[in-house]
């Protein structure tokens, strides 16, 4: 029997019949079979994506067995997994998701097919993306997060991007885009990524009003003025304000030393702040930089010191009890090119709280000075430390003289130690102390750390606090200052005291000096034939003592411009060692000034 054609061949799909109204009513064809699909064909055949976000319109063609067109069979779509793309289910609008490769089918009774649709993002633009592009205090730091985007404004989450400063002296960056500002000036930040680039201007502000005109350079002492600071025959080479250091106008300086790198001759200034030492390489000193800053061990004070011994410095703080003496590898700054925050190296715990500490580098012994608060105290006077082993040194003995200082039990505020090579032969090769010991000068020798020897004390009329001093360099006189007696009337004007050494056992006051104002002076050195000393509110003075019994003022930098008033602000320190002749002078709330004596 043959088979009922109808109007034609029976095709099993899902579409109208042949010529009723009703394909199940009489002569229809009765209902399409979606087995009948044998094939499906997508358009296009693959789908690659360019951003996440587009669509695009995926078509498929049913076949059946023969060949025939199925145009009304119904077409389910699917992908294999969710994430990648996703695809609407009845009209196959494709749309990318994230980036990565999928299968997409079709299928149509028991005819599937598939494609593969790829997702691969192309980014067309980039932008830095810098919230912070202006910088007021050395050392902060700010994290670039920039954006590569495809044509629909999504980010390229796998984009690997590359930094570049135009001056890495200025701001820093790291190739994970940490920003750092290392110095004062202009700089462009790029960042790269697949040819395309993006920059900003990064400004590092930290003079503020007062302007970058007195940064460096080398401005000659002139007409009496370098810019804002009064001047007197000393040129100013640099200066960095507190914010050049690292610290805010919360922090002021104090103390400080010097360090040249024996391996490179590169000079160093390590300033002591509030809350640690910040270090600034003056290898450039018309360009100094600070390169990090080592925090304190124990509470902010304003009173901390620090010396060098072997690469290493030694540091304490008074009024911060538990710091203790901290040391840092000084051999760690080379090469840091970015302003970096360190660690310490070790720390001596035999003293607690002190006030000062000096170095004999010619024994390697330490002298921790005006000790409290725990360990060895030692009465205040010298608690004395073996440098032996750098990072763990160990406790070598006492000294005090309790016929000084105002609790009659020796303390001492600042010492200097020598190996003694002045006139007096009964002492020569000694190890010799001289304390500045707030009633009287203290003469001793600590030769024998186990059994020193009070050689002598000496005092003065009109004593209000023997603060500290400094030997000439032949060791035969020592030049002393006088911390209170201008603030408490005893003085009309800021006095330097000299004394002839020629006998230990018997120091002569042979003559005091008067200065130029009444500023209260503090730490003084002594280089060649002249003494370096730090005067509070006037600055640093330079005396020439060639005839130490005739001292005459060689010249001056007012680092504290408002007044010369009696005070405590001002020029605390200075180091006048260097070997390029520079002078390094802290000023509370100014700042470091580098300094060069006129010939």
């Amino acid at each position: 029997m043959k088979p009922f054609l109808g109007c034609g061949l029976l095709i099993a799909v899902v579409a109208t019949g042949c010529g009723g109204d009703d394909p199940t009513g009489p002569g229809g064809d009765g209902p399409t079979d979606p087995a009948a699909a044998a094939s499906v064909e997508i358009t296009p055949g693959s789908v690659s994506f360019g951003a996440i976000g587009s669509s695009t319109a995926l078509t498929a063609v049913v076949k059946d067995g023969d060949g025939n067109l199925l145009s009304s069979a119904a077409v389910a779509w699917t992908v294999a997994a969710a994430g990648i793309v996703s695809v609407n289910a009845s009209s196959g609008a494709l749309t990318s998701v994230a980036n990565g490769t999928m299968t997409v089918r079709a299928t149509s009774g028991s005819a599937q097919a598939s494609i593969i649709a790829t997702v691969a993002q192309i980014p067309i633009s980039l932008s830095l993306g810098a919230a912070v592009t202006t910088f007021d205090i050395v050392g902060s730091k700010t994290t670039i997060q920039p954006v590569a985007a495809d044509s629909n404004g999504n980010a390229l989450a796998s984009a690997v991007f590359i930094y570049a400063s135009t001056n890495p002296a200025v701001v820093h960056v790291s190739s994970q885009g940490v920003v750092t500002a290392n110095g004062p000036g202009l700089a462009d930040i790029s960042v790269s990524s697949g040819g395309l680039s993006d920059s900003r201007v990064f400004n590092v502000d930290i003079f503020g009003p007062q302007g970058s005109a007195v940064f460096g350079g080398g401005i000659a002492c002139s007409g009496g003025m370098v810019g804002s600071f009064p001047c007197d025959r000393i040129n100013l080479v640099a200066y960095l304000p507190l914010a050049g250091l690292g610290a805010d106008s919360t922090d002021i300086l104090n103390d400080m030393w010097g360090w040249t790198d024996p391996s490179t001759n590169t000079e160093y200034a390590l300033v002591a702040r509030k809350d640690g030492i910040t270090f600034v390489n003056l290898g450039d000193p018309e360009r100094p930089r600070a390169v990090g800053h080592l925090p304190a061990a124990g509470a902010p004070t304003r009173w901390r010191d620090v010396k060098v011994y072997q690469n290493h410095a030694y540091i304490v703080a008074d009024a911060s009890p538990g710091h203790g003496v901290q040391i840092f590898d000084l051999r760690r700054l080379r090469g840091v090119d970015v302003f970096t925050t360190f660690t310490e190296d070790g720390r001596y715990m035999g003293v607690s709280s002190v006030h000062n500490i000096a170095i004999n580098e010619a024994t390697g012994f330490a002298y921790a000075t005006g000790s409290n608060s725990g360990g060895i105290v030692c009465g205040g006077g010298l608690h004395m430390i073996d440098l032996s082993n750098l990072t763990s040194p160990s406790f070598a003995g006492c000294f005090s003289d309790p016929t000084t200082g105002r609790i009659g039990t020796g303390y001492s505020h600042d010492v200097q130690c020598v190996v003694y090579a002045g006139p007096d032969t009964d002492h020569s090769g000694r190890e010799i102390c001289i304390g500045s010991n707030e009633t009287a000068i203290s003469v001793a020798d600590v030769t024998n750390k186990g059994s020193p020897v009070a050689i002598s004390t000496a005092t003065y009329p009109d004593v209000g606090y023997v603060h500290q001093g400094w030997l000439t360099e032949d060791h035969r006189y020592f030049i002393q200052n006088d911390e209170l007696d201008e603030r408490d009337g005893l003085v009309s004007s800021t006095r330097m005291l000299v004394w002839d050494m020629t006998d230990l056992d018997d120091p002569v006051l042979i003559t005091e000096h008067l200065g130029p104002t009444a500023a209260i002076d503090h730490n003084m050195y002594v280089k060649g034939h002249f003494v370096y000393h730090s005067n509070y509110h006037f600055g640093l003075r330079v005396v020439d003592v060639s005839n130490p019994a005739s001292p005459i003022e060689a010249g001056f930098f007012d680092t504290h411009p408002p007044d010369d008033f009696v005070g405590f602000d001002g020029s605390w320190s200075n180091y006048p060692f260097f070997g390029s002749g520079i002078i390094a002078v802290t000023s509370a709330e100014e700042g470091l000034f580098i300094l060069r004596l006129q010939p």
